[in-house]
Parts: structure tokens; C-alpha cells; sequence
């Protein structure tokens, strides 16, 4: 019984830490990248590295600079629209964030004047104590779920 558990201890540690290891080197050497999104000129769809594209085999994580040379816009593909290739892609970096609580949109170039945010305050420049200014004055919405902070919004595709 000694035996068994000390190479059951000792395997799953060398098993853990390769693992580990493995998965933080890729991902920090992409976290830039990982950032920017392109939207097609033509139809207007964004690619976002965050998301990838799956269904196409393009994993998650892979920068828009290394997609296969026979990339195509899924949207325009699908709606007939011809073949349109990472060309007719631009950069793309979204200004409006939404709520995921009560949908609230903030709007960099609005700001939020009446709390202190200027206009034109980009939404990674708010401070890291920024909650949703709607959530905040909802008792029932802070009781049952605290306060709605950053990582709580996400980028709005217009």
C-alpha cells in the first residue's frame, strides 16, 4: 500500500506541473495579440482571437496574422457575397462595452461626466474599482450579486 501511494503522489506531480507549464507559455506570448479584432469591410463581421472560430477549425487563440492564407469571411461566404479574404479585413477596436446584468452600454466617447469619466476615457483606462453606474443603484441587483465591475461587460459588436 506504501508503494502505491507513493508513485501515485509522485506521478501526479510530474504529471501537474508539465501541464501547467505548458499552457501559461502560450498563452502570455499571445495576451497583445489576443486584443485586437479586425471587421470586414464588406459585411461587417469581427474576428476576435478571444473566440476564434471553431466550427472553421481555427482554435481559439490564433491571431488574425496567422490564419491560413485560405481564410474567408464566414458571413460574407455564407450570404453569398463572394469570397472575401483576410483583405478585405480591418482593424477593429471596439468603443461601446455592454452590461452583462442589466445591459448597460458604456460609450467611450460619452463617458460618464456625471461620475467623474471624461469623454473619450477608453474603457481599459477606467480605474479597477469601476462598477456599472446602473447595477450599483439597484439594491436587489447588489444583495444578490455584488457589484457588476469590469470584467463584467463586454465589447459590443455594432
Amino acid at each position: 500500500m506504501a508503494k502505491a501511494a507513493t508513485s501515485k503522489k509522485s506521478g501526479s506531480t510530474k504529471t501537474k506541473k508539465p501541464a501547467t507549464a505548458g499552457k501559461k507559455g502560450p498563452a502570455s506570448k499571445k495576451e497583445g495579440a489576443a486584443l485586437m479584432r479586425y471587421k470586414c469591410r464588406i459585411c461587417g463581421y469581427v474576428y476576435s482571437p478571444l473566440r476564434g472560430e471553431p466550427h472553421n477549425g481555427i482554435p481559439v487563440g490564433t491571431a488574425f496574422e496567422d490564419l491560413p492564407d485560405t481564410y474567408l469571411c464566414p458571413v460574407c461566404g455564407f450570404q453569398g457575397k463572394g469570397k472575401v479574404g483576410t483583405w478585405g479585413f480591418d482593424e477593429w477596436r471596439p468603443t461601446r462595452y455592454i452590461c452583462s446584468m442589466c445591459d448597460y452600454i458604456y460609450d467611450e466617447k460619452r463617458g460618464e461626466p456625471h461620475h467623474g469619466i471624461k469623454p473619450g476615457t477608453k474603457f481599459e483606462d477606467l480605474p479597477e474599482d469601476y462598477v456599472c453606474p446602473v447595477c450599483a443603484t439597484d439594491p436587489k441587483i447588489v444583495l444578490r450579486y455584488g457589484n457588476v465591475v469590469k470584467q463584467g461587460f463586454s465589447p459590443l459588436y455594432d
